[in-house]
């Protein structure tokens, strides 16, 4: 690793940790290259958010790739987590306290299983109201945290793969591949919806973004080390 490498453009596979946002990811990066080198400018940027309560793969490119972005965010992305039956939160995972609890002792594994496939194809899919997306020049964070009403408009996004691995109640094991624009919050609270005994998101890893697979990326702490080689 050289300093011209970064600035012509290095692709980076980085296994994001528990409670780093994407962006703290960037910018430590960021600033262990910077020191490496002794340079004051270097860009680097990621392609495509993960939430601090996610881990997994984050794509991050620097100098003349930054211009690549675009393209690896629109690929196709595999995650696999747990949905938590029998109650809600208002941030669709545990961000937020449970706000709702449901009875889940009428719903079987078939039920369960069967649930699944009215999420696959293209859908209509609402984005979490705890989420970073634009309305009226802010985020849809800064309305649910002033407890402000805001109208959410309907994305549609396409889920081609909806697999439940394990069921361990309340837990559900999954493994889902979706386009660009996919909130897996979102997917939760729905799948509780329509079981009809509320749901939430309880932990999320992104495996795959395209051809690119989590196995083959390194720790925050494995890229400073290459970093000093």
């Amino acid at each position: 690793m050289t300093e011209e490498n970064f600035k012509e453009g290095k692709v980076l596979l980085i296994d994001k940790p528990l409670d780093w946002t994407s962006f703290q990811v960037v910018n430590k990066l960021r600033w262990e290259i910077k020191n490496k080198f002794s340079i004051k400018k270097i860009k680097v940027g990621h392609a495509g958010t993960l939430d601090p309560l996610a881990t997994g793969l984050l794509v991050l490119c620097t100098g003349k790739y930054t211009k690549r972005i675009e393209e690896y965010q629109a690929k196709v992305k595999e995650y696999t987590g747990i949905i938590r039956l029998g109650g809600t939160t208002p941030s669709y995972d545990l961000e937020t306290e449970i706000d709702k609890t449901f009875d889940i002792s009428g719903v079987s594994s078939e039920d369960i299983k069967a649930n699944t496939s009215s999420f696959i194809g293209d859908i209509q899919q609402y984005p979490p109201i705890f989420s970073a997306l634009k309305k009226d020049g802010k985020r849809l964070y800064e309305y649910a945290r002033k407890g402000e009403e805001v109208k959410i408009d309907p994305r549609s996004i396409n889920i081609s793969e909806f697999e439940i691995t394990a069921i361990n109640m309340p837990d559900i094991e999954f493994r889902v591949v979706c386009s660009k624009g996919t909130y897996i919050r979102s997917l939760a609270n729905d799948f509780g919806a329509k079981l009809g005994v509320g749901a939430h998101l309880a932990k999320l890893r992104r495996t795959k973004i395209g051809e690119l697979n989590v196995v083959e990326a390194l720790s925050i702490e494995g890229f400073i080390e290459e970093l000093k080689k």
